[in-house]
């Protein structure tokens, strides 16, 4: 610790011994050579310590003390030789000057530029090709908790024990090719805690061209990435309040929905019964009577398993889905609530759609949420003029020709002013409603890399499209090959 105040009065005294020293060899000594030359030493020690104008004065003594020593020892004897090494001698300290100058005056630059970069909070380094720390900021310091000294020199990754997004080498590739990457790190502190940091790379390069070293900007982002998570973990948690609550919503018609397959086993129960009952049992009839015992009680069974995978809060599950199957699967749910209200169901499914990578359960929540609403918004149309449509397309004018969904109402619509606040959390054009349902299914939609959008129906009413991307296509639009398909 004190090696910086022990090299304030050290230095200088060393280069005033070695001056002194050159001094009385140079005028006392029958060397017949340019020892004055070795001035140079004291000015390049003096630079270490010295600022602009100490540097001149130290240089403007050593080449004093070089003619001093000149007179006394060739006084009234100017021969050629002697005069050269002379020359020489001062021209060697005169050079020797202006090149540690010019180092001064990068070094300063440098220093300022590295100065700037430690007011900054965020933690930069400088690192070379082989992942050596070259740099390491004051914010570098605060971050991870290493000192200067023990991070310089060390690889970065090892020091840091750096968990990459990606293959390492695919990073490096990207960086070398285009000079730049960033993306989400994370990283380990000297005490061993964790840190996820957004960074960023610059490459800087030689005159050639050649990678020379890459400097490493990172924003610590830990609390930020917790607040997503957790809002991401409380998002999950009100679907599946709002799930529930619309399955209590729902009871009357999941009581017909499982009603209708048991009542139907009942009856075909007692038709067997009375087939085998007959004089001559007649077993075509018992056998087909118990297929169709058998076909509603699986109903019934899917049924239930339907109601449980949408009263479940699991994590959602990517798999290919075919969205007219989960609207097939939804209908049922919504039955008892269209018919209580007389509306009218068209459905147009598409055909040949292409899957759709997403959660079954959640996408069936989506269409329930956009169905019941739209029965709700109908509740004071005149009866005969309350039509439900869903149908599912591709979008033609896509280029990556997204899967929509559209649900469409003959209600009252929305009025201007309403219009861009449907989808906000807690808002509701019912007096009765949570204003949950439609801030969720939005969430639940742009999960899945897609968007869901309203707008006033052509003829009224409104209509609600949900586009969920193919998986078929990348993002510029071109199909994918066969083996990346779902």
């Amino acid at each position: 610790m004190n090696d910086k105040p022990t090299n304030r009065w050290l230095m200088p005294v060393i280069a005033a011994l070695l001056a002194a020293a050159i001094f009385i060899i140079d005028t006392f000594s029958s060397l017949d050579m340019a020892i004055a030359v070795l001035y140079v030493v004291v000015v390049l020690l003096s630079a270490n310590y010295s600022d602009r104008r100490g540097l001149l004065a130290i240089a403007g003594l050593c080449v004093g003390l070089t003619i001093l020593s000149f007179l006394v020892m060739h006084a009234g004897n100017y021969d050629l030789s002697a005069v050269m090494r002379g020359l020489v001698s001062i021209a060697a300290i005169t050079v020797t000057t202006l090149l540690c100058l010019e180092n001064q005056t990068a070094t300063q630059s440098l220093r300022g530029q590295a100065d700037l970069l430690d007011l900054t909070h965020d933690a930069i380094f400088v690192r070379d090709i082989a992942d050596t720390v070259l740099y390491w900021s004051d914010g570098a310091e605060r971050l991870y908790g290493w000192p200067r000294e023990e991070a310089v020199g060390r690889p970065a990754a090892s020091l840091l024990k750096t968990v990459f997004p990606a293959p390492l080498a695919d990073i490096r590739g990207e960086l070398f090719r285009t000079g730049r990457w960033e993306g989400e790190l994370v990283h380990t502190r000297k005490d061993g805690s964790k840190v996820t940091v957004m960074s960023r790379w610059s490459l800087q390069r030689d005159e050639k061209g050649r990678p020379l070293a890459a400097m490493e900007t990172n924003s610590d982002i830990t609390e930020r990435k917790q607040a997503e998570n957790a809002l991401n973990q409380t998002r999950a948690e009100l679907a599946h309040v709002t799930r529930v609550t619309t399955m209590g919503e729902l009871t009357a018609s999941i009581a017909h929905e499982v009603n209708q397959p048991l009542a139907a086993v009942v009856t075909n129960g007692e038709a067997c019964l009375r087939w085998l009952g007959r004089a001559e049992p007649d077993i075509g009839e018992a056998r087909a009577s118990v297929e169709r015992m058998i076909a509603n009680g699986r109903r019934a069974s899917d049924v239930i398993a339907r109601l449980r995978a949408l009263a479940r809060r699991d994590e959602p599950l990517q798999a290919p889905v075919d969205v007219n199957e989960v609207i097939d699967e939804v209908l049922p749910l919504i039955e008892r609530e269209r018919a209580t209200h007389g509306v009218a169901l068209d459905v147009a499914p598409g055909e040949r759609l292409p899957v759709v990578l997403g959660d079954r359960v959640q996408l069936q929540q989506v269409v329930l949420n956009l169905a019941l609403n739209a029965v709700q918004a109908m509740a004071a149309v005149p009866d005969g003029n309350r039509r439900l449509q869903i149908a599912t397309r591709i979008d033609g004018q896509e280029d990556r020709g997204c899967v929509l969904i559209e649900v469409r109402d003959t209600g009252p619509g929305v009025d201007a002013e309403s219009l861009p606040k449907l989808f906000n959390a807690f808002y509701s054009t019912k007096k009765d409603g949570m204003g949950m349902g439609l801030s969720i299914s939005r969430s639940i939609i742009e999960a899945h890399g897609g968007r869901i959008a309203a707008a006033p129906g052509e003829d009224g009413g409104m209509l609600f499209t949900v586009a969920l991307p193919n998986p078929g296509k990348d993002a510029s639009g071109d199909s994918l090959p066969e083996e990346r398909r779902p």
